[in-house]
């Protein structure tokens, strides 16, 4: 009498690979169909893959009068209180540099950046921004007058204040 039981064991790994391999090209089929008009809505809006939005102005967003925001907690970095769309911050380059780094603040009124971002690792000052603070946005945000996407209780440490709970 044979032994089929090399057979079948390879039959039913066929089988196993064949289901998967459908599985996943039925779930590649779903993502390439194109959306329906209305139900489903990018961040860009109405606006086609091909299709180019035209850039947002930049202008200053609203600041209180003494032109500083309020921070949430002690070392917050300040928030950004103009559009940063389509500015070019690169390893070459970085377009907020143009008019936050010395002398160039002067010309645009703009704030210097920190003498904190002229330091090394090692503690060396330098004459132009550390490598290490050259990608403004990994601290620094643009202020929005947006509502919360969740509800949260967090409070600042000036409404906190000595409270220990």
């Amino acid at each position: 009498m044979a032994d089929y039981t090399g057979f079948w064991r390879s039959l039913i790994q066929a089988a196993a690979a064949a289901a998967i391999v459908a599985g996943v090209g039925v779930s590649f089929g779903h993502a390439q169909d194109k959306p329906k008009p209305g139900i489903v809505k990018s961040l860009r809006g109405d606006v086609g893959l091909e299709e180019v939005n035209p850039a947002p102005d930049v202008v200053k967003q609203q600041t209180p009068s003494d032109g500083q925001f309020g921070r949430a907690y002690r070392q917050q970095p300040p928030l950004i209180p103009h559009r940063i769309d389509g500015y070019q911050v690169s390893r070459d380059f970085n377009k907020c540099m143009s008019c936050h780094d010395w002398p160039a603040n002067v010309k645009a009124g703009a704030p210097k950046v920190s003498e904190t971002h002229y330091v090394d690792r090692q503690g060396n000052r330098l004459d132009k921004i550390a490598g290490t603070r050259f990608f403004c946005t990994q601290c620094h945000v643009p202020q929005a007058d947006a509502k919360p996407l969740v509800n949260n209780v967090f409070e600042n440490a000036t409404e906190v204040g000595g409270r220990h709970e």
